[in-house]
């Protein structure tokens, strides 16, 4: 049997199924091979808390209309919650832990036992509170279970046909604010912002605006970084971010990295 079917199997006798789903690629397999075992009693639910893209929201709508899956949307303003706006090592802990009680309000309101998420093999490396705050909330993760990678989802993504096989990977924007510096609206929009300018600047999809109080440090992928060389692009770039609320701009030199600023800022 192949990983694909296992995955697609992993959900018998299961009778009703909600997937939390977002933009990316890992949540999207899940929703499919649900949706391939299950039809309408696998139900997509995408939560809108603030500190979601507009980009990531749109991408997880667009895969729900492809899939064919019902798709709810949940909303709850995460910057009412003082644990996770004060920003310190455990804010993923905080955020997946309120998300998971809204995932467990909803299942219990639609009588579904069974909730599941896109956590896959690769996302355990890391320091990822939020991953414990969820299992422990009984939300469980058929890619881990099955033993899927990263690689492997995009690659039976492709196989199926999945658009978003090669989408980029991305995090809450509340990621690019260090540790220790509080979230707020403000500074979420001039992240949101920042970054689309700079994708649509440079044409480049892998993008993080870190926001250093009120300093804007600006990573891509480090094949791409040559592009700022080009004063020109990098003179604009830098007018857009100031027009938003940036006091200056730099480059991180060492290219884009998952997870680069989870330390305790002075």
């Amino acid at each position: 049997m192949n990983k694909i079917d296992e995955l697609i199997n992993w959900f018998d006798g299961k009778k009703k199924v909600l997937i939390a789903l977002s933009g990316g690629v890992d949540s999207a397999l899940v929703a499919y091979t649900a949706f391939q075992k299950l039809g309408a009693s696998a139900i997509a639910v995408t939560a809108d808390y603030k500190t979601l893209s507009n980009d990531e929201l749109n991408s997880a709508q667009r895969i729900s209309s492809e899939i064919g899956i019902k798709q709810i949307i949940i909303n709850y303003n995460e910057l009412e919650n003082e644990n996770f706006v004060r920003n310190d090592n455990m804010r993923c802990f905080y955020c997946r832990d309120e998300l998971a009680t809204n995932l467990n309000h909803l299942a219990k309101k639609l009588c579904i036992e069974t909730i599941v998420d896109g956590t896959q093999l690769d996302d355990l490396g890391d320091y990822r509170p939020g991953i414990d705050a969820l299992h422990s909330n009984g939300i469980r993760s058929p890619l881990v279970e099955i033993g899927f990678t990263k690689r492997q989802i995009r690659e039976e993504s492709k196989k199926i046909g999945l658009s978003v096989y090669d989408r980029p990977s991305n995090s809450c924007l509340a990621s690019r604010i260090p540790w220790g510096q509080r979230v707020s609206a403000e500074r979420l929009t001039r992240i949101e912002v920042g970054e689309s300018f700079v994708k649509q600047i440079l044409h480049v999809n892998q993008v993080r605006v870190r926001d250093f109080d009120g300093v804007a440090k600006i990573e891509i992928e480090k094949n791409q970084l040559e592009q700022l060389a080009d004063k020109t692009k990098l003179n604009e770039i830098t007018l857009k971010l100031e027009q938003i609320g940036f006091k200056s701009v730099l480059i991180d030199q060492e290219g884009y990295k998952s997870g680069k600023i989870n330390v305790i800022a002075d």
